[in-house]
C-alpha cells in the first residue's frame, strides 16, 4: 500500500469508529454540536472574514453575508433535528388476524449512511465549504464528515475546521467526528472517493471535476452516491412584453446579476433568449451600455481567471457570435471583464459548444427568428439549476408551453427576478438535471439536503425496547409520525 493510500485509509478509519459512535447520539445532541459551531464562527468572525478576504479577492460584505448564512444553515438544521419530524416515521402495526396471510409489525425512518466526504468550494469559502451545507446536512444527519479542504482559501478552512474541532470537544463528541484534510493534489480525492468506508460524497465545483469523482464513485465494487453541482449557465427567456414595457428596469436588473461578484455564482446568467425585434433591440443598447461602465475586478484565484479567459475566448470564436460589449480592451491579470455577445438562433441551435458555462462576468444573448423557435431552443437545452421567464402578466399567460419545456431543465422556475441569490429556506430547491447536477432529486440548499446522507431502513417485529425513539408506540420524542395511514403526534 503506497504512503498516500496508508494516509487516506488512516482517516476513513478513524471517521468511521466516530461514525460509530455519532450516529448513536440523538437529534438534540447534534443539534447542540451544530449550534456551538455557529456560535464559534460568530465569535471569529472578524478573523476568519479577514483572512478569506486575503485568500479570495472576496470584499467584506460578501464575506459577512457568506459568514451569516453559514451560521443560518447550521440553525436551520439544529432547528430541524429539535423538532424531530425530519425522519419520516412509518408505523404499520400488525395485524395478526388478517386473512389469508396475517400482518406483520412494520416500521420504518431515516437512518445515517455512514462516512461522508466533502470538496471544499472555490468560490463560497464558507457557505459551500468546510462548515458549509454540505458538512452541516451530513453532520445532522448523524454522519462523520472528512473534508477536502481548497487550496484556494487553505487557511480560511484550516480556521473554521478548527472552530469546529473545538466545537465537539466542547459538546463531548468523538474528536474525528469531523476530520479536515490539506493534502494537494487530485489524487487525495481520487482515493477518498475510492476508499471502501467512503459512503457518500458532496462536490461543489466544475463539470470536468464533479464527473470525474461520479465517475471513480461507479467504478468501485460498491458504487456510493455522489452528489456534485457542477455548474449550470440558467437561461433567461426575456419575453417581448416584458421588453417594450420596461427594458430600463431589466436592463439594471440583469447588468447587475450577470457580474455579481465578478460573475462567480453558479447561478449567474450566463445565457439570454429573446425573439428578434425593435423591443430587443433597445434593451440590447440598455444592457451594453450598463454593463460597459462595471470596471473590470479581481476573480477569486488564477485558475479561475485564465479559465475564464480561456473559455470566453473559445465561445467568442464559435460560428456566429458577435461581441456587444466588453467593459474593457485590456485583460487585467487576475480579472474578470465584464463580457456580452450574441448569436442568432439559428446558430445556438446548430452549436452544444454555445450551451457551455463560461464562469464569470459574461452572458451570451440568442436572439431567435420567432417564438416557436425560441421554444425549439429551450427544449434542446441541457439540464439547469434555474431557468427564468422576464414577462408581463399576458406574456405569462400565453407562455404555458414554454413553462412545461422548463419544468423538465431546471431545479428552479423564476418569473420576473434573477436567479443570483438562492433563498436559505425549505422551499428551496438548489439542484438540478444532469450535467447540473449528478442528481437532481436532491437540494444542496435548506434542510432537505439531509435526505443525501440517509437510507429508510425498516424495523420488522421488533420488540418495543429494541426500537429507535422514533417509532416506539409511546412517540417519547413527540414527532409528527405516519401512524397506520395518519398523520399525528
Amino acid at each position: 500500500m503506497s504512503d498516500l493510500a496508508n494516509r487516506v485509509d488512516g482517516v476513513m478509519r478513524r471517521s468511521r469508529a466516530a461514525f460509530e459512535t455519532y450516529r448513536t447520539l440523538t437529534g438534540k445532541k447534534r443539534a447542540e454540536f451544530l449550534d456551538a459551531i455557529a456560535a464559534a464562527i460568530e465569535a471569529d468572525s472578524a478573523l476568519i472574514v479577514s483572512a478569506a478576504m486575503k485568500e479570495t479577492n472576496l470584499p467584506e460584505p460578501r464575506l459577512a453575508g457568506e459568514r451569516a448564512r453559514t451560521c443560518n444553515q447550521l440553525r436551520q438544521f439544529s432547528a430541524m433535528l429539535r423538532e424531530g419530524s425530519w425522519v419520516e416515521a412509518r408505523i404499520d402495526t400488525a395485524l395478526p388476524d388478517r386473512q389469508p396471510l396475517p400482518k406483520p409489525d412494520i416500521r420504518k425512518m431515516l437512518v445515517p449512511i455512514g462516512p461522508v466526504v466533502v470538496f471544499g468550494a472555490s468560490n463560497f469559502p464558507m457557505a459551500y465549504s468546510t462548515a458549509g451545507v454540505d458538512t452541516a446536512s451530513a453532520l445532522a444527519a448523524g454522519c462523520s464528515v472528512v473534508l477536502k479542504g481548497h487550496p484556494a482559501h487553505l487557511e480560511t478552512s484550516r480556521m473554521v475546521a478548527a472552530l469546529i474541532s473545538k466545537a465537539a470537544t466542547a459538546t463531548g463528541l468523538p474528536a474525528d467526528v469531523f476530520i479536515h484534510v490539506e493534502e494537494p493534489g487530485f489524487e487525495i480525492g481520487k482515493a477518498l472517493v475510492l476508499h471502501p468506508l467512503t459512503k457518500a460524497v458532496g462536490f461543489t465545483g466544475s463539470f470536468s471535476g464533479g464527473k470525474a469523482l461520479y465517475d471513480y464513485a461507479q467504478q468501485r465494487s460498491e458504487p456510493i452516491p455522489v452528489f456534485s453541482e457542477m455548474g449550470s449557465i440558467n437561461p433567461v427567456f426575456l419575453l417581448s412584453g416584458a421588453l417594450t414595457a420596461r427594458p430600463t428596469q431589466i436592463a439594471d436588473q440583469y447588468a447587475a446579476s450577470i457580474t455579481q461578484s465578478v460573475g462567480q455564482f453558479c447561478t449567474n446568467p450566463g445565457l439570454l433568449l429573446s425573439v428578434k425585434g425593435s423591443e430587443l433591440e433597445v434593451f440590447k443598447k440598455e444592457l451594453a451600455a450598463r454593463m460597459q461602465q462595471i470596471a473590470p475586478a479581481p476573480m477569486l484565484h488564477e485558475g479561475i481567471s485564465k479559465s475564464f479567459y480561456s473559455k470566453r475566448s473559445e465561445a467568442l470564436k464559435q460560428k456566429g457570435v458577435h461581441l456587444i460589449v466588453q467593459a474593457s480592451e485590456a485583460q487585467p491579470e487576475g480579472q474578470g471583464v465584464p463580457t456580452l455577445a450574441s448569436v442568432s438562433g439559428k446558430d445556438f441551435l446548430a452549436n452544444p459548444h454555445l450551451s457551455e458555462e463560461v464562469f464569470g462576468p459574461y452572458s451570451l444573448l440568442v436572439e431567435a427568428d420567432n417564438l416557436q423557435e425560441l421554444l425549439q431552443i429551450a427544449a434542446q437545452l441541457p439540464g439547469q439549476l434555474t431557468s427564468t421567464l422576464i414577462g408581463e402578466d399576458s406574456d405569462l399567460q400565453g407562455s404555458a408551453a414554454l413553462i412545461h419545456v422548463l419544468s423538465d431543465k431546471a431545479g428552479r422556475l423564476i418569473i420576473n427576478g434573477v436567479p443570483t441569490g438562492v433563498e436559505v429556506c425549505p422551499s428551496m430547491h438548489h439542484g438540478g438535471p444532469f450535467p447540473a447536477t449528478t442528481d437532481s432529486r436532491f437540494s444542496s440548499v435548506g434542510i432537505d439536503a439531509v435526505k443525501r446522507f440517509v437510507r429508510p431502513l425498516s424495523y420488522q417485529a421488533f420488540p418495543e425496547d429494541l426500537l429507535p425513539e422514533e417509532l416506539k408506540s409511546s412517540n417519547p420524542l413527540g414527532i409528527w409520525r405516519l401512524y397506520n395511514n395518519e398523520w399525528c403526534k
